[in-house]
């Protein structure tokens, strides 16, 4: 059965230049919301979990069909997304919920939220008549608007091939990194850098501030200088160090946390790193 379904889904990619895929969405929040507007100006059919009236009205403006349950969203899904907030969420959804149960044989479930690779590694061994996609982004909610966020992918190439034409309806580039829980493995090394360079950035600001250096113009100065980065260009576009910190601080602290723990679980630690991202994690 899931070898057949495979097939079709293979076929009807390959009779159209840009394949309509029936898509389920589980978290259209600050995140997925844009998500769920590419896909449907892309052409897909999406149908999306909102639990409260304001919700599946905000669905609607987007496009996309509002349903009440899990079931209802993962109905006759070829693909279906997750993009809630937290690892444990994810858990709640796909190992100790009905979602990933209630799909379709050979279907697929990709997974953009940061977490452990062990989330999207005990989903797949739980739950093998799903394809499981882990698939972190890299970016903001506009970089998704305008189709232009990173997504680190893991999975079989099988599968990632299958799901490329729903993932490129908002990510590019989208980077294959190897198998399911390598999307995740990249996006907590990516996240643990960042946290560390805008440590660095901070710690320049202070320098420059012992040294009588205005903030602002600091800033303005290095982004032409050899010291430039992304997230110093990213820094001074907020304006200082704290704004970008209070501005950013939540989710990497989240990420960051998880990386903690699943590097501790191979008996390991972040070592130089450590000092750097403490620095910017609450």
């Amino acid at each position: 059965m899931r070898e057949v379904r495979r097939k079709r889904w293979i076929s009807t990619c390959e009779e159209h230049e840009a394949p309509v895929t029936q898509v389920g969405f589980v978290g259209a929040g600050r995140m997925g919301a844009p998500m769920v507007a590419r896909l449907v100006q892309a052409g897909h059919q999406v149908a999306v979990l909102g639990r409260t009236e304001e919700k599946r009205a905000a669905i609607a403006e987007l496009g996309a069909s509002a349903v009440t349950t899990v079931a209802g969203a993962v109905e006759g899904a070829d693909v279906v997304v997750v993009c809630v907030f937290t690892d444990d969420q994810v858990r709640q959804l796909c190992l100790d919920g009905e979602l990933v149960a209630a799909m379709a044989p050979g279907s697929a479930l990709v997974v953009h939220t940061t977490g452990s690779p062990r989330t999207a590694q005990t989903i797949a061994s739980k739950h093998p008549h799903v394809d499981v996609i882990d698939a972190p982004v890299s970016g903001g909610p506009h970089d998704i608007a305008a189709g232009t966020v990173t997504l680190f992918v893991g999975g079989e190439d099988a599968a990632f091939e299958r799901t490329r034409p729903v993932l490129a309806s908002y990510g590019d580039p989208i980077l294959h990194a190897g198998a399911t829980g390598a999307g995740q493995l990249v996006k907590l090394v990516n996240n643990t850098l960042f946290a560390a360079q805008i440590a660095l950035v901070a710690e320049g600001v202070r320098l420059g501030s012992r040294l009588g250096v205005d903030e602002a113009s600091l800033l303005n100065a290095l982004v032409h200088g050899s010291a430039q980065s992304r997230v110093l260009a990213m820094v001074a576009a907020a304006g200082s160090a704290d704004r970008f910190v209070s501005a950013v601080g939540e989710f990497i602290t989240k990420d960051v946390d998880v990386v903690r723990d699943t590097v501790a679980g191979l008996g390991d630690d972040l070592g130089e790193l450590d000092r750097l991202v403490r620095m910017v994690t609450t």
